[in-house]
């Protein structure tokens, strides 16, 4: 098996196993705290953030990004080639939507059922621009300054806390988006939501690429070679 195609696997079952923890506990906290929304979204954040760090310690020898904006900063900041990047991010797709319809079915829903939880407005907007931001910061800014060991941690806190300070509770994800649309549970966002939650995205993407650049412009030690590994 070639080193794309192992990556590109991992890439899959990332963001696959990401997208169950984030539905599956949308569906499991809703039904276990039916009344109380603020508690739903605490315990939905906690096994986000838990589920992100133990996916990543698994999955960081071969790769483990699981996020299309991630894996577009690593081609422009050089990590990976375009012919890589492709496959990845198409691999981070899949493994969404592969992820909700194991989720809905786990919960005894119907595989796919589009989310009718409409999430637009220019506040939720920016807080998907702050998100992603920040994700960026937090991932590249661990890696590059030599502490690539401690960048699961890193990432898992970062999104359990966003999920709180953000008035989109950070998606920050692409793919996770997309494929949410697809459950209408708790974690949903309807289709028509999602043209403005990847812009949104996708300007955080290049805010935090320029900030990253700024903030750390030469790889500290062996973190340039650790950079590859870890988020490529």
């Amino acid at each position: 098996m070639s080193p794309l195609v192992r990556r590109a696997g991992a890439e899959l079952v990332g963001t696959a196993f990401l997208v169950v923890a984030v539905v599956g506990s949308g569906v499991m906290a809703s039904r276990l705290s039916p009344n109380d929304t603020g508690l739903a979204l605490l315990e939905n954040s906690i096994a986000t953030g838990a589920a992100l760090v133990a996916l990543i310690v698994a999955l960081q020898p071969v790769s483990a990004s699981f996020n299309p904006v991630v894996t577009l900063v690593e081609r422009l900041l050089g990590v990976i080639d375009t012919r890589s990047a492709a496959a990845l991010i198409v691999a981070q797709f899949a493994g969404g939507l592969l992820g909700t319809v194991v989720a809905n079915l786990m919960f005894g829903l119907d595989a796919v059922t589009l989310s009718a939880h409409e999430r637009t407005g220019p506040g939720l907007w920016l807080g998907e621009v702050v998100a992603t931001v920040g994700l960026l910061l937090v991932v590249f800014g661990t890696v590059r300054s030599g502490r690539a060991d401690r960048v699961a941690f890193a990432v898992g806190g970062y999104i359990a806390a966003a999920y709180w300070f953000t008035s989109s509770t950070s998606f920050a994800n692409p793919a996770v988006t997309l494929a949410r649309t697809v459950t209408d549970t708790f974690a949903g966002i309807a289709p028509a939501s999602v043209p403005g939650f990847v812009l949104a995205q996708l300007i955080g993407g290049a805010l935090g690429l320029l900030l990253v650049r700024l903030l750390y412009p030469t790889v500290v030690g062996a973190a340039s070679a650790a950079e590859k590994e870890v988020i490529s």
